[in-house]
């Protein structure tokens, strides 16, 4: 069934879907060395003990990524990657200070990611939205100027987010940047609750006005808190599969996705940065079936809540929620 229903993934930094032999395969096109010596090798570094392990391989990974062409071959193999898994909407993240910064001019990241989004929907079908994040170690002031830097693009995103390392970047560091985005009329989303603490989650709830909450898990301490979101009807992105792989959770069972459900909360299931964590959308979901014996009724809501919490206008969502039932009868 869970392959069966058609599904959405809120919550995919398209950097995180570089598998190990793309990597390597773009490493030959453009005279890079890898320090690996072999795919399994590679393989094998992806054990990580916390969230900055993996972010220090995630930024080494992606500097295989130089031509618009390499950005176009990395979301083509996404998409086809979750095609097989009967996803139909995708709202995907990419880091554009992270290839800025290292030479990588916006344009070639950002039109690269574009054509292989449109060569999907040509393809597959699949409908997206594109989110840049800003990198919360920086400085807000370096997100300004990557604000200012993604303006000919304006009409391509349907919003903004922040990501990166978690712990000693709260949201609130972010609320001028978050304004100004909302004052353009852009959506937000913000990674908070994965390992910072329910404050986080807080601020930006209720001090930036996220319109979606990335991750969430530490909200579940707070009940007032909960009780918030609940009201304000705010999705979060839940990603099982990483949180077991970066050590926020000991097993699939620790993950709050059951809680937020039974609590009313508009909860999804994503993949993260799969090529990294072990799983695409479909092993995440598959994953906390078998670890709370859902029922199917509660897989069909889990899928449900990924249109329902996406960026899609209303008419759109309707007419995928449709889908569900249908396929779900």
């Amino acid at each position: 069934m869970i392959h069966r229903l058609p599904k959405a993934e809120l919550h995919i930094h398209i950097e995180g879907s570089l598998e190990p032999e793309l990597m390597f395969r773009l490493a030959a096109r453009n005279g890079l060395k890898l320090p690996y010596a072999s795919v399994e090798e590679l393989h094998a570094a992806y054990r990580f003990s916390n969230l900055q392990e993996f972010l220090d391989l995630y930024y080494q990974g992606m500097n295989v990524l130089r031509e618009e062409e390499d950005f176009f071959d990395l979301t083509r193999a996404y998409l086809d990657r979750v095609a097989a898994d009967n996803v139909v909407h995708v709202e995907v993240f990419f880091d554009p200070q992270a290839h800025t910064g290292r030479g990588v001019p916006f344009a070639v990241a950002v039109e690269g990611i574009l054509k292989g989004l449109e060569d999907g929907e040509t393809r597959h079908g699949i409908t997206w939205k594109l989110i840049p994040n800003f990198l919360r170690h920086l400085p807000e002031e370096d997100g300004f100027k990557a604000l200012a830097e993604a303006e000919p693009w304006y009409d391509r995103f349907a919003g903004f987010g922040l990501d990166s390392s978690e712990l000693g970047h709260p949201p609130r560091d972010f609320a001028r940047l978050f304004a100004r985005c909302r004052e353009l009329g852009f959506k937000l989303c913000c990674h908070a609750g994965e390992e910072g603490p329910p404050d986080y989650v807080r601020q930006a709830l209720v001090e930036i006005g996220v319109d979606r909450i990335d991750h969430g898990n530490r909200a579940m301490e707070d009940p007032d808190l909960v009780r918030e979101i609940a009201e304000r009807g705010v999705a979060l992105t839940s990603c099982p599969l990483s949180n077991l792989s970066l050590k926020v959770i000991d097993t699939v069972g620790q993950s709050p996705v059951k809680q937020m459900l039974d609590a009313g909360l508009c909860v999804t299931v994503n993949s993260d940065d799969p090529s990294y964590f072990g799983g695409y959308v479909g092993d995440n979901l598959k994953a906390v079936a078998e670890a709370f014996d859902l029922s199917k009724a509660d897989v069909v809501a889990l899928v449900k809540n990924s249109f329902a919490g996406s960026f899609l206008d209303d008419g759109e969502k309707a007419r995928r929620l449709a889908e569900v039932d249908m396929a779900a009868a």
